[in-house]
């Protein structure tokens, strides 16, 4: 079975594309090296994939010829995207990199006649500032991120319900773990405590209240939705677990394991960031029996010890 994975090179699609290669798919991979966090990093979860046999395109989906490469696939897991809320990052790089892609992945999708099923990496980020409650809920997106992934979604589920394709889309959860982006909150924390620096935190973030999610318990659920995906087609699902906790709690944790305390530099706050996330994942579980585990002491000990191990290579 082929599967194929956009955004191979980053955080979750390197986690995926590692998880299938292990269960004996023939995986490709598919990245543009959008440069917007330390090539570095993208380059030793490249390496790390080509020990495991997964096979590399270098290509723009916003811009080049992808309908060849996904001839021949049973199966895509769409994570490539323009992540983040950062206000440096202007509109038309979400719109090219989340509505042009992802329409052009779609149109190369459904004329290869092999694909079995497209499944949808989306984000909590569309349910706006408060996402607590289930699928059914109306997304009140508040950042270009969210209002691109959202649409996004739509253009893929558009094609399920006209019977165009099999397909599905999941919204994330707060992940971390091993491999997250360098500006993401457990990252930058636990580099300025190895290398005795200042971790800038956005005022009031402390008392957000967030689903941080473990990278393992993300692709543990989409491995689930690839064997249901029949099921699944034309559904939403929130992919996170149901236990939250604020930043600040998640700030001791790490400092309790690295038994050093940050030195904390208040910033302004930063437009567009959630104040309460916490995954109501009944749909999940009912479906296709979602069960995260991980606890966050857990997690961010593995993430702690992956920064260690390469805190000196990075060039971010």
């Amino acid at each position: 079975m082929n599967i194929f994975i956009t955004g191979a090179a980053g955080f979750i699609g390197s986690h995926l594309a590692e998880r299938f290669a292990s269960l004996n798919y023939n995986v490709i991979g598919l990245d543009c090296l959008l440069n917007n966090y330390s090539p570095t990093l993208k380059k030793l979860n490249i390496e790390l994939l080509a020990k495991k046999g997964v096979q590399f395109h270098y290509l723009d989906l916003a811009q080049d010829d992808i309908d060849t490469v996904v001839q021949d696939v049973d199966f895509v897991f769409h994570l490539a995207a323009q992540p983040g809320i950062a206000a440096a990052v202007p509109f038309r790089s979400y719109e090219q990199n989340n509505i042009i892609a992802t329409k052009r992945l779609l149109d190369a999708a459904t004329k290869a006649k092999a694909v079995k099923g497209f499944i949808n990496i989306s984000t909590s980020s569309v349910y706006g500032l408060h996402a607590t409650g289930d699928e059914t809920c109306e997304p009140r997106p508040i950042s270009d991120y969210g209002i691109t992934k959202l649409a996004a979604e739509q253009l893929v589920l558009a094609e399920a319900r006209n019977n165009h394709i099999t397909a599905c889309s999941l919204r994330l959860f707060s992940v971390y773990g091993p491999r997250e982006r360098p500006e993401k909150l457990y990252f930058r924390l636990i580099k300025s405590i190895l290398k005795n620096t200042d971790f800038p935190l956005y005022a009031g973030s402390d008392n957000h209240i967030r689903s941080y999610t473990f990278i393992d318990d993300v692709i543990d659920g989409m491995v689930l939705v690839l064997n249901n995906i029949q099921k699944c087609n034309g559904e939403i699902f929130n992919i996170g677990t149901d236990k939250a906790i604020t930043t600040g709690n998640g700030i001791k944790i790490v400092e309790q394991i690295l038994n050093k305390k940050a030195k904390i530099k208040i910033i302004p706050q930063r437009p567009g960031d959630q104040q309460k996330t916490q995954a109501n994942i009944t749909k999940a579980k009912e479906f296709f029996g979602y069960n995260p585990k991980i606890e966050p002491e857990i997690g961010l000990q593995a993430e702690i010890e992956w920064l260690q191990s390469i805190v000196d290579k990075i060039d971010e």
